[in-house]
């Protein structure tokens, strides 16, 4: 057993922050330490938070999540649809490329393995790509205020994947559950969409929540999701 956890003088990593931190703070986050990362766990109601998902709106801030981007010799899996792998789910983009989306705690051994499977190269994005999750019954209204994509039911069903201008910026959308889903854009663009997207939210009755509003979303436990 060793004791060097009290060496005030031990250097320590550290803790990576969201492109939305930030924002996030001046609306009341409160954080915690996830897996190396500042999370922003709650904002203060914990009760208005969850009834936000069930009655209205509530986006959270999940850059933590982990994002690997696959080029090369990558399985080929139908475009449009994300599949559920023991890595986490696999986004396919085009022929050859894919993104890995995992739990923050999977992200190290998600990044090992798919680098020891042969022909591919990996690529950790998880500091340069932003992520919210947006969910409850008017989170498709509230991408319709400011993303072009078509996410009507026929055209993005559970597990749809598609890459598209939102917020007027480069990302992809994935819908995880009937009402949920998972919005990535690029890290330079983090407060500039925190903002849109708060705005078209609180709009609707809406409002920021923290990561303990959806545990099933960000521990990838849908139950709707294909699994491959």
């Amino acid at each position: 057993m060793t004791l060097s956890f009290l060496d005030v003088d031990q250097p320590r990593a550290p803790l990576a922050r969201s492109p939305m931190a930030d924002e996030a703070a001046r609306a009341g986050a409160l954080h915690e330490t996830r897996d190396g990362w500042e999370v922003a766990s709650s904002f203060g109601d914990p009760t208005a938070e969850a009834r936000a998902c069930v009655e209205a709106v509530g986006f959270a801030d999940v850059s933590h999540l982990g994002k690997l981007e696959l080029r090369g010799a990558v399985p080929e899996r139908e475009l449009g649809t994300a599949a559920r792998t023991a890595h986490g789910w696999w986004c396919p983009i085009a022929a050859g490329h894919a993104l890995v989306l995992s739990d923050a705690s999977a992200a190290g051994t998600a990044r090992e393995e798919l680098a020891a499977a042969a022909g591919s190269r990996v690529v950790d994005l998880t500091a340069s790509l932003g992520a919210l999750v947006l969910a409850g019954p008017l989170a498709r209204e509230t991408f319709a205020r400011f993303c072009a994509l078509d996410l009507r039911e026929s055209r993005l069903p559970v597990a749809g994947f598609r890459p598209g201008s939102v917020a007027k910026t480069p990302g992809y959308v994935l819908r995880e559950a009937a009402e949920r889903y998972l919005m990535i854009f690029g890290a330079a663009y983090g407060a500039y969409t925190w903002t849109v997207v708060a705005d078209a939210a609180t709009r609707l009755g809406g409002r920021p929540v923290g990561v303990g509003a959806l545990p099933a979303a960000l521990a990838f436990e849908a139950q709707e999701a294909p699994h491959a």
